[in-house]
């Protein structure tokens, strides 16, 4: 069983129009740059990116915005992103705020085949509206719905043959649980060991939820700065 692909292209080859994908990453930490770069490319348009963030301006889902290639996206935190930011306030894309824990606890409800759960986290806000509301134990609840994807784009530290992937530290993040809830699990990495290389005590994630694997080249693993004062 081998499950490795020659580039990032042709791991997406199939990825079409309309498609809805998970991608990893917390910041800009631990993204797929060089799918999200392949996606770029070729040019896929109409997505729904389900992604806690999504980049920069000029880096990682921030470049697939700028091109309008992305109809919906999924998230928690986009401040980081003025483009996006823009084309919120123009209604030029459809943009779907969840808390951030709701928002991890969706995915892997969706990786459980779980169909939805109760959680009193934004009852009483605009994130309550249009959902059902129960009370339990005095508590008002939400329901919420779990999420699934197409396709999970993942980034890992090291993988092998059969697709099993270990993460680095705090790059890890979303991209465990994502590799569960997708149709297509579609892995890069940075060093593609073989079967046997890697401890089974440090495999995060098992190869039977990854469909396709490959390892990346010339990853920026850019961080964000914030900028307080001018700099010399």
């Amino acid at each position: 069983m081998n499950k490795v692909f020659p580039s990032a292209e042709a791991a997406i080859a199939d990825v079409q129009d309309g498609s809805s994908i998970m991608v990893g990453g917390f910041g800009l930490c631990g993204i797929p740059e060089n799918l999200i770069r392949a996606l770029h490319r070729k040019g896929t348009r109409n997505l729904t990116i389900i992604s806690n963030n999504a980049g920069v301006n000029e880096f990682g889902l921030g470049i697939l915005l700028r091109t309008g290639q992305i109809k919906k996206l999924i998230g928690s935190y986009v401040g980081e992103n003025k483009v996006l930011e823009d084309l919120a306030l123009k209604g030029a894309i459809d943009l779907e705020l969840n808390p951030q824990g709701t928002f991890s606890e969706r995915i892997r409800a969706g990786g459980a085949g779980i169909a939805g759960f109760y959680t009193p986290t934004g009852f009483g806000t605009v994130v309550a509206e249009g959902k059902d509301v129960r009370e339990f134990d005095g508590r008002k609840y939400l329901l919420e719905r779990g999420l699934k994807a197409d396709f999970a784009f993942v980034k890992a530290w090291k993988g092998d043959r059969w697709g099993n992937l270990v993460y680095r530290r705090t790059a890890r993040n979303f991209n465990p649980v994502m590799a569960t809830a997708a149709r297509v699990t579609i892995a890069e990495v940075e060093e593609l060991v073989e079967l046997g290389q890697l401890d089974p005590n440090c495999v995060v994630t098992p190869g039977v939820y990854v469909k396709r694997i490959f390892q990346g080249a010339a990853f920026e693993k850019r961080i964000e700065k914030r900028t307080v004062r001018k700099r010399p």
